[in-house]
Formats: structure tokens, sequence, C-alpha cells
């Protein structure tokens, strides 16, 4: 009978050894992508200065007039033209850095036409690029405070997966201290079951 029990006890810590070394392989990548992000919230204003972006000033812009009138057709030219294979789903009048702006939103993000100076911009979730009237890139800038939380709550960048592979990664964490928790505690408990101190304890009167 304790020799079954033994030879119990040793498969189930061979199958927490395994599954502790296969969660720590497949979660690691991850585990350095919360401890990175999570370092980010609690300092942000310390590691967004390692990743500081260059300053860019639109005050030329002003200058400048567009080679002829901005209008909605011109808006609706320029949103075939950026990621061509989206269609685009709505076309609106807004305010942007302090200039009136056709803004054309697809779903990637949204591009936003200057009508006084027929600039315009990419805008993502990520990324922000700013762009000449004849196409040039002026100046490229990215978010990253959205990127760090992103990565941090869904565990990938986009939203096209939800939070399920944080959700899976949160899982594991729990398995991987569960099963590392018992490959510790079951062999000492073993040995405190078998020791010469327990077993040759007196019987009582």
């Amino acid at each position: 009978m304790s020799r079954k029990l033994s030879t119990k006890k040793g498969s189930f810590l061979r199958t927490c050894r395994s599954v502790h070394g296969w969660l720590g392989v497949l979660i690691l990548p991850w585990v350095i992508v919360i401890g990175a992000t999570g370092f980010y919230l609690n300092h942000s204003k310390m590691v967004l200065k390692l990743f500081g972006q260059q300053a860019f000033s639109e005050s030329e812009f002003g200058k400048e007039k567009p080679p002829k009138p901005i209008t909605v057709e011109s808006a609706r030219l320029l949103g075939q033209k950026v990621w061509p294979e989206e269609p685009i789903r709505g076309i609106s009048h807004e305010t942007y850095h302090g200039r009136p702006s056709f803004v054309i939103k697809k779903r990637q993000g949204r591009v936003i036409l200057s009508i006084p100076t027929g600039h315009y911009y990419l805008k993502t979730r990520y990324t922000n690029r700013t762009f000449s009237p004849d196409g040039q890139l002026l100046h490229s800038k990215r978010y990253w405070g959205r990127i760090f939380k992103d990565l941090h709550v869904t565990g990938w960048l986009g939203r096209t997966f939800g939070t399920w592979p944080a959700d899976l990664v949160s899982i594991s964490m729990i398995l991987f201290g569960l099963t590392g928790s018992l490959m510790w505690w079951v062999p000492r408990v073993r040995r405190f079951m078998r020791s010469p101190g327990r077993r040759s304890l007196p019987n009582s009167p």
C-alpha cells in the first residue's frame, strides 16, 4: 500500500514539474512584458523620458496655402488613397490642432485633413504621422503611454483578441505558482511523515 502511495506521489510530482517547466517557458515573454509595463504604470514620467520624441512645431503651416481649396471631395479622395483596402466609415468637420479640418474615419484610424493648410495626419491608436500637402512625411509620433497600458491590460497590441491573452497569462501564472508551491511542500511533508522522531513517539498508556 505504501509503495502504491509513494508511486502516486512520485507521478504527481513529475506532473507538477512538467507543467511548471512548460508554463515557465510559455509565459516568460508575457511575464517580462507585464513586469516592464507595470513598472511604467508606477513610474510613467521617468519611463517616458527614456522614449523622448523630437519636438515638432506646426507654426509654419499657416504661412502656406494649399494648391487648391480643400473640400469634402478632397477629403474623400484622400481617404480613398490612405488604407485603400478599407471603406470610409464617415467624414466629419472638426477642429484639430486649432484648425478646421475634415476627419475621415476608417477601421485602422483617422485621416485628418487641415482645411486652411492642406496638411494631413494619419492617426491610429498608437501612432500619429504628419504629412505635407504633397504627401511628404514631416513628423512621426508614437503614443508610448497607450502602448504600455494596452500591453499590460490585454497582453497584446490592438483589441483584436480582447483581453484573452492577458487572461490566459494570468491563469498560467496562478498555475505556475501552485505547481511551484506543491513541488516545494510535498517532499518536505513526506520527509516529515517518515522522520524517525515521528515514528518513535511513545504510545500513550
